[in-house]
């Protein structure tokens, strides 16, 4: 018999790496205006004739070391993410009756640090990163990012105690 909190920990893993993915990628962690956005690889305008978005990257003489550092570590945390939830598919079907999730927690947990650091990072040094345009706010993807974060906390320290019943 499997244990009623096997799904329901499932399911906060999959929304904790969803929101990850989105923080990661969608255009929306800084917006400086209406019909500007920033993200932590490119900047966009919305024009109104073309009604599309028109993106550009920073290129090489583009934003501070901090964003760098951003991304690699909201990079690494999708990975550490992805890796647990395979981790735990591997040892769902592996591990003996009685033993602990031990790899998958440790990864997940691993993953909620990166994207606090990230998100930190971002926070504290969002004047180095942005140069001119300081007026604007945090978007969206930003507060997902946080949302993420004690998402894949928790769900780790509850892998590291969720005990293989089967």
């Amino acid at each position: 018999m499997m244990s009623p909190l096997l799904p329901m920990l499932l399911l906060l893993h999959l929304a904790g790496l969803v929101l990850l993915y989105i923080a990661t990628i969608h255009n929306a962690w800084w917006v400086p205006g209406e019909g500007q956005s920033r993200d932590l690889w490119s900047e966009c305008v919305y024009s109104q004739s073309g009604r599309q978005w028109a993106c550009t990257g920073f290129g090489p003489a583009g934003p501070e070391d901090w964003l760098h550092a951003s991304q690699a570590l909201m990079v690494v945390s999708v990975l550490f993410s992805s890796g647990s939830l395979l981790s735990f598919l591997c040892q769902l079907y592996t591990l003996r009756k009685g033993s602990l999730f031990y790899l998958t927690g440790i990864l997940q947990v691993f993953a909620g640090l990166c994207v606090l650091v990230s998100a930190l990072i971002y926070t504290l040094h969002e004047r180095q990163i942005h140069g001119a345009q300081t007026q604007g706010s945090f978007g969206y993807s930003y507060i997902l990012a946080w949302l993420s974060f004690p998402l894949t906390v928790c769900s780790g320290i509850m892998y590291i105690h969720l005990r293989k019943l089967d």
